[in-house]
């Protein structure tokens, strides 16, 4: 679990849920707010869907709930493919600091997806 701070200054986590693939990020009430999706495929994570509820919007919590998915990934060594916009704009704001954790997606991992596993 990591702990960032949203545009009004109140904490906020992000978390990856055990039990799907899947990081959540949750106001400092616990009410979850949004979740980054992702399938986990020979050593890469391809994260395909992101959203944040709309009663959030407007804090950072996009961009808090991405980056603790990005950080977690890249601290268990797994590659990170942004299909999603979200996560793919986040890195490209961010690459440098990123830079090696992360590849684009190839036209097999958008097969892969299409096939059914999101």
């Amino acid at each position: 679990m990591a702990e960032y701070t949203d545009k009004t200054g109140t904490t906020v986590t992000v978390r990856r849920v055990p039990d799907r693939e899947a990081f959540e990020i949750r106001d400092s009430a616990g009410e979850v707010a949004g979740r980054a999706d992702f399938r986990d495929r020979d050593g890469v994570r391809v994260f395909h869907h992101t959203e944040v509820d709309e009663r959030f919007g407007g804090r950072g919590f996009g961009s808090a709930l991405v980056r603790g998915a990005v950080e977690a990934t890249r601290a268990e060594g797994v590659t990170i493919v942004p299909v999603c916009p979200m996560v793919k704009g986040f890195l490209d704001k961010s690459g440098e600091e990123f830079a090696g954790a992360y590849r684009l997606p190839t036209p097999d991992d958008l097969a892969w997806l299409r096939d059914g596993n999101t």
